[in-house]
């Protein structure tokens, strides 16, 4: 979702190329416009029965805030009912409520619930229909969930709905739950005639009634509640085609008449996006259908399903909430605890839509803007609590659930490879028990262990669930013509990671020009990789390309002689009983000893040459000796 406030993001509707400090505006801008929202969660109320369909019918006017509506929802009871209830905003009026065409009892509460009560007991897995009329003014909690507006120099009237998360109910009877998704659609929008309504799926009817336009749309795929949504104003429509190897289906933009010559300007792009999504994921989830661009009077975007409502044309803002169709629409997440699923798969994909089509030194400037918002605070995961689900800032979170997990789909790749990174996420995208239903993070973890024949529990456990990052100090020397040790020591923004496992790029740079690029396979503290390398090498560049998140790294050459420190430095006994002593030679002197165990963690820290070492359990620890001359890393055991 991209529902920018105006005031903090105005872009203009010309083609441009997508900026990396664009991108990270867009999920600023959500964060920031869902934090007056109101906590809630899926209604316990509403868990004993699955809505296989709705039979929507609004009669609204731009001009005013007010919806008139009746609502059929047919649906299975997964208990023995006497009620069902729905959620609805008590600000709105049930006027009337019927089954088989008989009327029924029912009482609305300030809980924004809707209680009726059925003719009879609905058995276990049997069907029903009931159909609500109401009416009333919607009133958006800080969110804009049902708004009007103006637009153009005439201050034209425009209506639109935007729900996600929990704004359904403000403006329609409906169960707002991510886990049911309603199987099939018909919305029929009736407005004054001189406007354009659009909403999910196809078009298919206008009728004209006495100065009245009844605009009706099918959607024929799975749609949680909080995707439905429709607009109403005086657009202007023009089209683009995607040739979809032979089945073709359009884009449709439905936008304001001041903006048709800027967004006609702009929007083609979305079909060479369309097609990169396609060849890297799998076919358009809705090309049965159509997908399609609807201004609105926001700043940014929504990503209802085939239909994003726009605030803006930039390149960006298209790519991300194009990717939504597949990520968050065809596959939704399982809970607000699983967002990153939908927010940093969109706001990913829009950096592989800069390096489609600006290439890899601006995807390289993206990589680098990204990492630096998510380490400007120390704490935060990309998976959220219980606790954080009941602040919507927070599963919005720009930084994390949108930036963070991003950056974690970019670690993935680089760990993976593309081959196996690519195919695991097409598959997790295409798998049959979670296309157009939902999933969630272990999910996704599963398809990308059968693709690359990796254990990722270990990466999700540092990286997903739990908080912050890593920074880095690399020392290194060359000992031979041929080979070049390198030393890693690492530590942690937050405590709730005591390691985090990762590939950590470094650059070798040669005196004669030479360059060779590693990936240091990083398991513990204080590790040492010994690699091969032809040239003399002259300095060594920390993750020059922004492959991971880090902050604050550091890259020392040992020029004080590193053989001199060793061949000065004895450690004895080692095993160690109960006394390790540190015996030095020359000029030599010892600033600081700290021993750590194998995760990094510190458990000594002394400056005696003499360390009582009886606390230490058995096994294997690190000591780094810091001297005048240069520091000493070795391996110890505990007897």
């Amino acid at each position: 979702m991209n529902y920018f406030i105006a005031i903090l993001l105005f872009v203009s509707l010309n083609v441009c190329k997508t900026t990396a400090q664009e991108i990270l505006e867009i999920s600023e801008a959500e964060a920031k416009s869902a934090a007056s929202k109101i906590h809630f969660r899926a209604n316990p109320n509403t868990s004993n029965y699955d809505i296989t369909y709705h039979k929507l019918e609004f009669t609204v006017d731009p001009a005013i805030a007010d919806i008139a509506g009746k609502v059929t929802t047919t649906f299975t009871a997964l208990d023995n009912m006497n009620s069902v209830t729905f959620d609805l905003d008590d600000h709105l009026t049930v006027t009337n409520v019927t089954q088989n065409g008989n009327s029924l009892s029912f009482t609305q509460n300030s809980n924004d619930e809707l209680v009726i009560t059925l003719q009879n007991t609905l058995s276990l897995g049997s069907a029903t229909s009931v159909s609500i009329e109401y009416n009333g003014t919607p009133i958006s909690k800080g969110f804009d969930s049902f708004e009007t507006s103006v637009h153009g120099n005439d201050s034209t009237p425009v209506l639109w709905t935007l729900s996600e998360p929990y704004g359904a109910l403000d403006w329609w009877p409906c169960k707002q739950d991510l886990n049911d998704k309603i199987d099939e659609i018909d919305v029929y929008i009736s407005a004054p005639e001189i406007y354009t309504a659009v909403s999910n799926g196809l078009e298919q009817s206008t009728t004209v009634n006495a100065g009245i336009k009844t605009t009706h749309y099918k959607h024929q795929y799975p749609i949680p509640a909080y995707l439905i949504a429709f607009a109403v104003t005086n657009y202007e429509t023009y089209s683009h085609t995607v040739s979809n190897n032979g089945n073709p289906f359009p884009i449709v933009n439905y936008v304001y008449p001041e903006s048709l010559t800027s967004a006609q300007n702009s929007t083609e792009v979305t079909v060479d996006i369309m097609n990169h999504f396609i060849s890297l994921f799998g076919n358009y989830p809705f090309e049965n259908e159509k997908y399609g661009h609807a201004q609105f009077g926001w700043g940014g975007g929504m990503e209802h399903t085939t239909i994003s409502f726009m605030g803006n044309f930039s390149r960006g803002l298209i790519a991300h909430e194009l990717a939504h169709q597949w990520f968050g629409n065809k596959v939704t997440c399982g809970s607000w605890k699983d967002i990153w699923l939908n927010e940093g798969f969109a706001t990913y994909l829009s950096g592989l839509t800069i390096e489609h089509l600006d290439g890899e030194s601006s995807f390289k400037s993206w990589r680098n803007s990204t990492i630096s918002s998510i380490t400007s605070s120390t704490n935060g995961a990309v998976y959220l609590t219980d606790a954080d689900t009941t602040s919507v800032s927070r599963i919005f979170s720009g930084r994390l659930s949108y930036r963070k997990g991003a950056m974690v789909l970019h670690m993935l790749r680089n760990k993976l490879g593309d081959t196996n990174f690519f195919s695991g996420v097409k598959n997790y995208i295409t798998d049959p028990n979670l296309v157009y239903s939902y999933a969630k993070t272990p999910d996704l973890i599963t398809h990308l262990e059968t693709a690359s024949g990796l254990e990722l529990d270990e990466f999700f456990n540092d990286w997903v669930y739990n908080q912050g990052y890593p920074t880095y100090n690399l020392e290194w020397h060359q000992p031979t013509n041929n080979t070049i040790s390198l030393q890693l020591n690492q530590t942690q923004s937050h405590s709730s990671v005591s390691f985090f496992e990762a590939n950590v790029p470094i650059r070798l740079n040669g005196t004669n020009g030479e360059i060779l690029n590693i990936d240091l396979n990083n398991k513990i503290n204080f590790e040492t990789f010994t690699e091969n390398v032809n040239f003399t090498v002259s300095s060594i560049e920390f993750d020059p390309d922004y492959h991971l998140i880090s902050r604050n790294n550091n890259v020392t050459l040992n020029i004080k002689n590193d053989n001199f420190i060793a061949e000065n430095i004895s450690l004895f006994p080692n095993p160690i009983n109960n006394i390790l002593t540190v015996q030095t030679s020359k000029n030599i002197e010892i600033n600081n000893i700290i021993i750590s165990n194998t995760l990094g963690k510190k458990i000594i820290e002394t400056k005696n040459k003499q360390i009582n070492a009886r606390q230490l359990s058995k096994g294997i620890y690190f000591i780094t000796i810091f001297t005048n001359y240069g520091d000493l890393h070795k391996k110890i055991i505990k007897n």
